[in-house]
């Protein structure tokens, strides 16, 4: 087996207000009145109130603009290279950010494998390569790359390291996702480009995980469990485009988790041998208000069990894989050690896919 010992996260240096993000977008979609209400009303009951990105644009004046050309159409609207150029300068610092933070206890020479995570920016060389040379780090470890899964890929990477650990008594994974969501702004007024707007952020979070047998605390991950629901295959999906990277994501979602997510639990509980009564933590992807509360509902879950993810969401969007880590951090800060604690955290992504994992606390 193996365990999580320690989780660090960053966020880049503008802070948005959602107001401001609201306005930005009221300017660039130029909305008449009534849609303008529409899209207001959606906003204000976002459950987000802050987020944060690379882009400092969505809270300046026109004329203060860096990433965006200084005219309300946008045009020359930026293109894919641009976009990428973006990342490749701003997402290996962000994540070296979260891996110190991550590292404060530990020696960033015990590292052994590096997995890095992301579906909002790709190269090769890429970011592992950036991260290693910013740090310094020895050039025989052992790299690995998860792009383009979106939301649940933490989780995967963490499956990746699980894996590793149980086969090299040695190892010591340390896995960092970061996603720069905000790079990839779509200005047409669809359905699709309005809900990606409201909800996705920039951010990174860094875990560490080594073999149980360690003499460390941390969280014994216990089992994985995970499947595609096929009807969802065209309500959520993520694709390149000359203009970037384009969201598809129907409203139909929070339905189809709703109407799935009791049975998929109990499969991945039945899995692990123990019962819903024996999970004290629940750890799940802020996706969005809507998806929480769908989660919520299709669980059966009481007023408060959510509260983690819930104030993920209020103060730093939805920042695609990175967003589960930060939930799985703040969660780990509160759990008492000695006692019995079982976590169970859930993400989703295109497919539609739903990842788990279970864990418990160790002394």
């Amino acid at each position: 087996m193996s365990k999580i010992i320690s989780i660090g996260t960053a966020v880049p240096q503008f802070r948005h207000e959602q107001e401001d993000i609201m306005h930005f977008m009221k300017t660039v979609y130029a909305l008449p009145d009534t849609e303008y209400r529409k899209l207001k009303y959606l906003y204000h009951h976002s459950g987000i109130d802050t987020r944060y990105s690379v882009v400092g644009d969505y809270s300046r004046p026109m004329n203060e603009w860096k990433f965006y050309p200084r005219s309300e159409n946008l045009e020359p609207f930026p293109n894919i290279e641009g976009r990428m150029q973006w990342f490749n300068r701003y997402a290996a610092p962000l994540s070296v950010d979260a891996i110190r933070k991550c590292l404060e206890q530990r020696s960033e020479k015990e590292i052994t494998h590096l997995i890095t995570v992301s579906c909002t920016g790709m190269s090769a060389p890429g970011l592992d390569l950036q991260i290693m040379e910013l740090m310094d780090l020895p050039r025989n470890i052992q790299r690995t790359s998860v792009n383009f899964m979106g939301c649940y890929a933490a989780i995967h990477a963490m499956k990746m390291a699980d894996a590793i650990c149980r086969s090299d008594i040695h190892a010591t994974v340390l896995i960092v996702c970061t996603e720069l969501c905000t790079l990839h702004f779509q200005k047409g007024a669809t359905f699709d480009n309005i809900a990606s707007s409201l909800l996705f952020a920039d951010g990174s979070a860094a875990i560490l995980i080594c073999p149980d047998d360690v003499p460390v605390k941390g969280l014994k991950i216990e089992n994985f469990y995970a499947e595609i629901v096929p009807k969802g295959k065209k309500d959520m999906s993520w694709e390149l485009s000359s203009s970037g990277f384009v969201m598809s994501l129907s409203n139909y979602v929070p339905d189809l988790i709703n109407d799935d997510i009791a049975p998929l639990m109990q499969r991945a509980l039945e899995k692990s041998g123990i019962t819903e009564n024996e999970i004290t933590h629940w750890c799940i992807h802020p996706g969005g208000k809507r998806i929480l509360e769908a989660v919520q509902n299709g669980l059966g879950l009481e007023s408060g069990q959510l509260d983690a993810s819930y104030r993920i969401l209020r103060h730093f969007g939805n920042m695609s894989s990175a967003s589960i880590l930060f939930v799985l951090k703040e969660i780990m800060q509160h759990v008492q050690h000695g006692e019995s604690n079982r976590i169970f955290g859930l993400a989703f992504g295109p497919g539609l896919t739903m990842e788990t994992f279970l864990a418990t606390s160790v002394s």
